[in-house]
C-alpha cells in the first residue's frame, strides 16, 4: 500500500521551492511543531522569516490583524512599498480597508448563492467524465482536476468558453511563477525586474488587465450587470470605487486563486482515491453522513494554500523568542493540518472527521477564504458524480507536484479507471 508518510529528512529549507518537490516537507514541520514552534529561518536573496507551525498559534495569530498585518504582502518574497502598492489586492489589506472591499463581492460567493450552482456542477462533471471514461487512462490532474474549476471559473467571470484554457494558461503563470513548466520567469530563477509592479511580478498580469478592459466594456455594451465583476465596480458604502489597478488586480487574483487552489483540492482527492481503494467503497456507499465530511477531510488532507505571510506591526514575544516590528512571519497552513495534536493519524483519511478544525481557508481570521463554499461544492460533486460512474480508479505511473512552497499540489497524476 502506498505510503502518504513524507520523505523529507527533517531539515527542509522552506524558503527553497525545491524542497516541495516531492510535496510538503511535512517531516520538517513535525520537528518544528514539536522542538521551535516559532523558528527563524534565512532566506536565500531576501530577508529572514520567522515560521509559525502548531495549529492553535495559527488560528490565534490568523485573527490579530493589528499584530500581524497583510499590508506588506502575503507571500514570502520581499517587496518594496512602490511594488507592494502597484501588485496588492484585497488580500493584501487589512480591516477596516479589506472589509470595504470584500463586503462588494462576499454576496456573490456566499453559502446560498453557490447552492444555486449545483446542477451546472453537474453538467460539467458529467461531460468532464465522458471524456475520461472514454480514454480509459488519461492525467487526472489536467483531465479531470483542471478542467471543473476552470469551466466554473467562466461561470462566474461570465467568459466565453473559447477564452477558458487561455485563461488559467495565464492563471498558471501568475500563481505557479515558481515552476518552470508553467513559466519562462521563474521567480527564483529569472530576471523579473521588468514586472515587478505587474501582479505575481508576471507580464500575464497585463495580458489578463487587457483581457478584464475587455470583457467589461463587452458586457456594460450589453448591459450585462451580473456577476462578480459588476459587484466589484459599484461604489462602497462611502461613495468609494475601486481603482483600475486594484481591478486589474482582483481580476488577477479571481483567476489564479479561483483556479488552482480547487483543482488541487481535486488533483489530491483522485491520488487518494487511487491508494485507498477502501475511500471509493466508502463514498459509494453513502453511510453517515459522509458527503457532509468528506470534502474537508479531502481539503484538510491537500492543504493547496501552504502558508500565508504576515509583518509583525510592533515587537512582540512568543515561545520564548522575540519578535521585532517589520518582521516577516509566515503561518504555515499545511503544518496546521497535519498537527498531531488536533488531528488524529493526520496523515490518512477520515472521511468522517467530525469536527474538522482544518485551516485551509484560513479559517478564524478576517481573510477567511471567499470561495470555500464553492470549492466544498465542487470537490463533493466531482467526487459524488465519480463514484457513480466509477468501479475503480488506479495510478499508472509516478506523480509529480508543483514547485512551489505557496500553492501545493500534484501538477501531473496518471491514472486508469475502470466503468461502472
Amino acid at each position: 500500500m502506498t505510503s502518504f508518510k513524507p520523505a523529507d529528512d527533517g531539515h527542509a529549507d522552506l524558503s527553497d521551492h525545491d524542497s516541495f518537490l516531492g510535496g510538503a516537507p511535512h517531516n520538517t514541520f513535525a520537528r518544528l511543531r514539536r522542538d521551535d514552534p516559532l523558528a527563524w529561518s534565512e532566506m536565500k536573496g531576501g530577508k529572514g522569516f520567522w515560521s509559525i507551525t502548531r495549529h492553535a498559534d495559527i488560528l490565534d495569530l490568523n485573527r490579530n490583524y493589528e499584530l500581524l498585518s497583510s499590508a506588506q504582502g502575503i507571500r514570502m518574497e520581499d517587496q518594496t512599498y512602490e511594488e507592494y502598492l502597484a501588485r496588492r489586492t484585497f488580500q493584501e489589506t487589512d480591516p477596516p480597508e479589506h472589509s470595504r472591499t470584500r463586503v462588494l463581492v462576499a454576496k456573490a460567493f456566499s453559502k446560498p448563492v453557490v447552492a444555486q450552482f449545483d446542477a451546472q456542477i453537474r453538467s460539467i462533471c458529467d461531460t468532464i467524465l465522458d471524456s475520461v471514461l472514454a480514454q480509459g487512462s488519461f492525467d487526472a490532474t489536467k483531465d479531470i482536476a483542471r478542467q471543473l474549476p476552470m469551466r466554473m471559473l467562466g461561470q462566474i467571470l461570465g467568459t466565453p468558453d473559447a477564452d477558458l484554457d487561455w485563461l488559467v494558461e495565464k492563471g498558471d503563470q501568475l500563481i505557479a511563477n515558481t515552476d518552470p513548466e508553467f513559466t519562462d520567469l521563474v521567480l527564483d530563477k529569472a530576471d523579473t525586474e521588468a514586472y515587478r509592479l505587474m501582479p505575481f511580478r508576471s507580464p500575464a498580469g497585463a495580458e489578463l488587465y487587457e483581457y478584464a478592459k475587455k470583457l467589461m466594456r463587452d458586457k456594460q455594451a450589453r448591459g450585462d450587470t451580473n456577476g462578480v465583476l459588476h459587484l466589484i465596480l459599484q461604489p462602497d458604502a462611502h461613495g468609494n470605487v475601486i481603482t483600475e489597478t486594484e481591478f486589474r488586480n482582483f481580476f488577477c487574483l479571481l483567476v489564479a486563486a479561483g483556479n488552482d487552489t480547487t483543482r488541487y483540492s481535486i488533483a489530491a482527492s483522485l491520488y487518494a482515491l487511487a491508494n485507498r481503494p477502501r475511500l471509493m467503497d466508502q463514498l459509494r456507499a453513502g453511510q453517515d453522513n459522509v458527503w457532509e465530511t468528506a470534502p474537508d477531510e479531502f481539503i484538510r488532507w491537500a492543504s493547496p494554500t501552504m502558508h500565508f505571510r504576515r509583518t509583525a506591526t510592533r515587537d512582540f514575544d512568543l515561545h520564548g523568542k522575540h519578535v521585532k516590528a517589520g518582521d516577516k512571519v509566515i503561518l504555515w497552513f499545511a503544518s496546521a493540518n497535519r498537527d498531531e495534536t488536533v488531528f488524529d493519524d493526520p496523515f490518512e483519511l477520515d472521511l468522517l472527521r467530525s469536527p474538522n478544525r482544518h485551516v485551509s481557508f484560513g479559517q478564524g481570521g478576517p481573510h477567511v477564504c471567499l470561495g470555500m463554499w464553492l470549492a466544498r461544492l465542487e470537490v463533493r460533486i466531482l467526487l459524488q458524480e465519480l463514484v457513480k460512474r466509477v468501479k475503480s480508479i488506479e495510478q499508472t505511473a509516478p506523480h509529480e507536484f508543483l514547485r512551489s512552497n505557496f500553492i501545493g499540489g500534484i501538477k501531473r497524476l496518471p491514472v486508469r479507471i475502470e466503468a461502472n
